[in-house]
């Protein structure tokens, strides 16, 4: 796999609570997967959006870019037998501010302020 460009992650939002979702896109900008894309289908498509302004505004304020949204919809097939277009919805960030400095055994003993 050398020579390929990191294609980086995707976390795809369902019916889990939003800051677990927060906390897992948070942990990949942090590890440098490269460009991290939420994505969502249907109802979830609020949630990506909440996700998304939770990492940008209040975890890493400053660090995040948005790049290019994607819309579009999806032909499934629901549990009735039939054809259902459904949204779907793809938001890519990257990481753009300091990469997280590594915590060393200081970092973990440093007393409470």
């Amino acid at each position: 796999m050398e020579g390929r460009p990191n294609p980086g992650a995707t976390v795809f939002i369902g019916q889990k609570p939003t800051m677990t979702y927060v906390f897992q896109v948070v942990s990949e900008l942090n590890s440098g997967a490269g460009p991290v894309v939420v994505k969502a289908r249907g109802n979830a498509i609020g949630k990506a959006v909440d996700v998304v302004e939770v990492v940008r505004r209040r975890f890493l304020e400053g660090q995040v870019a948005v790049g290019s949204i994607a819309i579009g919809t999806e032909r499934l097939t629901n549990r009735d037998g039939r054809d259902a277009n459904v949204s779907s919805i793809a938001i890519p960030l990257t990481r753009t501010g300091p990469a997280p400095a590594a915590a060393g055994p200081a970092a973990a003993a440093a007393p409470p302020g």
